[in-house]
């Protein structure tokens, strides 16, 4: 199989994961999939909100999957649990597959849902292992490799038009103080192909209060690409080249049962005396066809300037700038014996030390993406040049300030976490009194 040239891993993670630090100072191709409904009087969608709990302990659900029966739409719980799925009034009888990481999936019918204060419990799924063969693996590394190595097989083979929505976030300790939202089309590419997926953004806006971010202004450069970039077996040259997977050790941690499958939790760090900045996390595996269905994993900071130097871009002169924490999500949603790139979210943290302040500030960027829905793209159309977003992009630059409420339509997207929806409200306050 051909392989892709990409540049030196530590040039990539400065490019996808960019950190900006500065001074104060369309036409859309993918019509079917996409409809204004802005100036329609009948809505042509139903909306359900609610929240996905643990059924014992009764706590949220952190990136929980909603996913209609026999349809692509799909949507994932926000930070407290909390879900918005908006489904077409053609789709009555449906049910909805609601899932989560180690819990019993449930299967609910759409006709018991109610349009807000839905409350949707999950058991914990206990692994019953007995009599089942369960075979370890001897040699972990090779396991990973096949798993990239049959990618062709288990992963969409046909171009795909994805809806996706995006959401990045900066907070100044725990106060919001910028939100950008989009919803984009995603020009997905086989993943046994070498050509890498084009991003055309639909709709946008943001909101910052720049009261709250002291002398400088924070910016992320890469919008949806951050998020799209860590979808590791579309692109695994980010973390898993030919060269760096001998970099990594690899264990077999336990096995488990999850939505009926055997999964073999595989454990990765970098090998001791490699100092490059480099990753360690977790790898959930389909024990037996050998497929790849989450990963999380964080950036293996071993020296704190030298990661420095991959996010940051430009800093004030008078403050030194260092990430305390990165980490990553990528999540794979299967249909017809098929998986796809389904959900993905980056936590950038990062202190700055001022050199004429006595206590240090901390901030963090958050960035996340969902498939909201997707079709095979059979007449494999190609984004015209003029409408790709480009890699480099900065949302926040790109997007227009919070007005309408009814701005993304029957879109579905992520639930804004209650700070968040707080914040927005005195942002606009702030604004409609100016």
């Amino acid at each position: 199989m051909k392989t892709k040239q990409k540049p030196h891993p530590k040039k990539i993670l400065s490019f996808i994961l960019l950190f900006i630090l500065i001074g104060f100072n369309k036409t859309v191709n993918a019509a079917p999939f996409f409809q204004d409904i802005s100036n329609q009087e009948v809505t042509e969608y139903n909306q359900y909100k609610g929240k996905v709990i643990d059924s014992d302990t009764k706590k949220p659900l952190i990136f929980a999957s909603l996913a209609i029966e026999n349809t692509n739409i799909s949507t994932v719980t926000n930070t407290e649990g909390d879900f918005l799925l908006k489904i077409p009034k053609d789709i009555t009888s449906k049910n909805i597959t609601v899932s989560f990481l180690g819990y019993k999936t449930k299967l609910i019918s759409l006709t018991s849902l109610k349009e807000h204060n839905n409350r949707i419990a999950l058991d914990i799924s206990v692994t019953q292992l007995d009599g089942v063969n369960i075979t370890i693996p001897k040699d972990v590394t090779s396991l990973v490799r096949e798993v990239f190595e049959k990618k062709g097989d288990n992963y969409f083979n046909d171009p795909t038009l994805m809806t996706a929505f995006y959401r990045e976030t900066i907070k100044k300790r725990r106060k919001n103080v910028s939100l950008s939202e989009a919803v984009v089309n995603i020009y997905k590419t086989p993943y046994n192909s070498v050509s890498d997926d084009a991003v055309e953004l639909y709709k946008a806006r943001k909101s910052t209060d720049y009261n709250k971010l002291d002398t400088v202004a924070l910016k992320l450069q890469g919008g949806p690409f951050n998020t799209l970039f860590v979808d590791v077996m579309k692109y695994p040259e980010y973390i898993f080249s030919d060269e760096r997977i001998s970099h990594y050790d690899f264990n077999y941690e336990r096995s488990t049962t999850i939505n009926g499958k055997l999964i073999s939790i595989v454990n990765f760090r970098q090998k001791h005396y490699i100092k490059d900045q480099l990753y360690q996390g977790k790898l959930f595996i389909d024990a037996n066809d050998k497929i790849l269905t989450s990963a999380i994993y964080a950036l293996n900071i071993t020296d704190k300037a030298a990661a420095a130097r991959l996010f940051v871009k430009r800093k004030p002169k008078n403050a030194n700038v260092w990430p305390k924490k990165v980490a990553y999500r990528v999540d794979y949603r299967e249909k017809n014996g098929q998986w796809h790139y389904g959900y993905s979210n980056v936590f950038l943290e990062f202190k700055i030390n001022w050199d004429d302040k006595l206590f240090n500030s901390v901030y963090s960027m958050s960035a996340e993406m969902a498939i909201t829905d997707w079709k095979k793209n059979l007449t494999k159309d190609r984004l015209k040049q003029k409408d790709k977003l480009k890699s480099s992009v900065i949302l926040s630059d790109e997007a227009i300030g919070f007005s309408d409420p009814n701005f993304w339509g029957e879109y579905n997207i992520i639930e804004p976490e209650k700070s968040i929806e707080s914040a927005i409200k005195k942002i606009k306050k702030q604004l409609n009194k100016s």
